[in-house]
């Protein structure tokens, strides 16, 4: 493949558009780190229901290293209505990413379990 040739009308139009997608392609880089860095970002990996009265929520966290966060889990019945709620503090110490697993308690059998947030620690509820 051949560069283009600046000299012509159509390789400077060239040249223009190698730029523009260059400066395109960086700019969404950059966006995309600076929203990911530093973030709380949980993934529920799997849940179990125990029984009427409990469900297991399993999740990968990743944060900050040296970060405590919070997060709360919650079980879901059939309607998608909260039906259980329990808070996981997640200490700074140990890895970026950290697998959880939690056991919910519930007032009715749950058919799913969520990770509904997660803040870090001193930084205000959520």
């Amino acid at each position: 493949m051949r560069l283009p040739d600046a000299t012509t009308p159509e390789g400077r139009l060239r040249w223009a558009g190698v730029v523009a997608v260059l400066v395109a392609v960086a700019a969404v880089a950059v966006v995309g780190w600076r929203a990911t860095s530093g973030a709380v970002v949980p993934e529920v990996v799997g849940y179990e229901v125990l029984s009427d009265t409990e469900v297991t929520v399993d999740y990968l966290l990743t944060r900050p290293e040296g970060t405590a966060v919070t997060c709360r889990i919650a079980a879901l019945d059939v309607r998608k209505a909260r039906v259980g709620v329990a808070e996981d503090l997640v200490p700074a110490d140990g890895p970026a990413v950290v697998r959880r697993e939690v056991t919910v308690r519930t007032s009715a059998r749950a058919v799913t379990g969520v990770v509904e947030s997660c803040v870090r620690e001193g930084v205000g509820a959520g």
